[in-house]
């Protein structure tokens, strides 16, 4: 079954003292895939600025755009309306030796990087080295290594910032979604299987009113290569992403796929804010 979505993502930066210019990319236009299909979509920015609309190299939609004057306050808001109907994966089970046959590694070779960002940490790396070697398919050690995250990192909201590392949440057993994706992709890719960040939205609750309006959550999950790319949301008990999650882009990391970043010229502090709206249109 299907179901269409309003998004109204509010995000931006208060200048403490003002900036004179600033430079910025927003990545929260939701993205056309076989499981979902955008139907409207519009990036307000106040004030206005000059801008530059492509999509990255990953495949992710961004609105590159430049203030030349004087504010105290930026602001973004991109209003998107989506379809969403999931499919069940069709995965071809690769066995061990098609996984790691050099021509799907030359192909993958992105989202097989173990950057400081995803490194799991030797505790992890050599749980998710036992569990390949037990495993009698790629797709049989990801249960276990997810397992192995779950019993140790718990959800805290506000334990890390975007910035951390996937050891800082392991060492700490506490983490958010963006934590709980890194680790798994660190591990994962640490026995040889691609990997890659999904963001997104995520509707809370299993029981959502027609035109009843929610506050939602940017999220994070992730895919992982079978023959196709299988979603798994870890911060969810390891659930296939549903008709409640919204993707807006892919990419090694977190670090490829932020809503919103920027510079700016000017003295003081910045601080930035955020507001997601969700409603269930249909």
């Amino acid at each position: 079954m299907s179901r269409l979505i309003r998004i109204v993502h509010t995000t931006g930066y208060r200048y403490e003292e003002g900036a004179t210019s600033s430079f910025n990319e927003a990545r929260m236009t939701p993205r056309s895939t076989r499981e979902q299909l955008v139907l409207s979509s519009t990036v307000a920015i106040t004030p206005t600025p000059w801008v530059h609309r492509y999509v990255d190299y990953w495949g992710t939609q961004v609105d590159s755009f430049e203030v030349h004057e004087r504010h105290t306050r930026l602001n973004v808001v991109a209003t998107s309306t989506v379809e969403v109907e999931r499919h069940a994966a069709d995965p071809r089970r690769l066995s061990w030796d098609e996984m790691r046959d050099r021509a799907l590694l030359d192909a993958s070779s992105e989202w097989l990087e173990v950057s400081a960002r995803v490194d799991p940490g030797p505790e992890l790396a050599a749980i998710a080295e036992d569990a390949a070697a037990r495993a009698p398919s790629p797709a049989d050690c990801v249960a276990p290594i997810l397992a192995a995250i779950a019993d140790r990192v718990r959800y805290v909201k506000g334990s890390t910032d975007v910035h951390a590392e996937a050891r800082t949440s392991w060492n700490a057993r506490a983490g958010v979604c963006q934590d709980m994706v890194h680790l798994m992709l660190g591990a994962l890719r640490s026995v040889g299987i691609p990997a890659r960040y999904v963001s997104g939205y995520v509707m809370p609750g299993d029981r959502l009113v027609v035109g009843e309006r929610c506050t939602g959550e940017s999220h994070a999950w992730l895919q992982y290569w079978d023959g196709a790319w299988i979603g798994l949301d870890p911060a969810n008990e390891g659930e296939a992403p549903g008709e409640s999650h919204v993707e807006v882009g892919v990419g090694r990391d977190y670090g490829d796929v932020p809503p919103l970043r920027g510079i700016y010229t000017g003295s003081g502090e910045s601080d930035m804010y955020v507001e997601v709206e969700m409603t269930l249109v249909g």
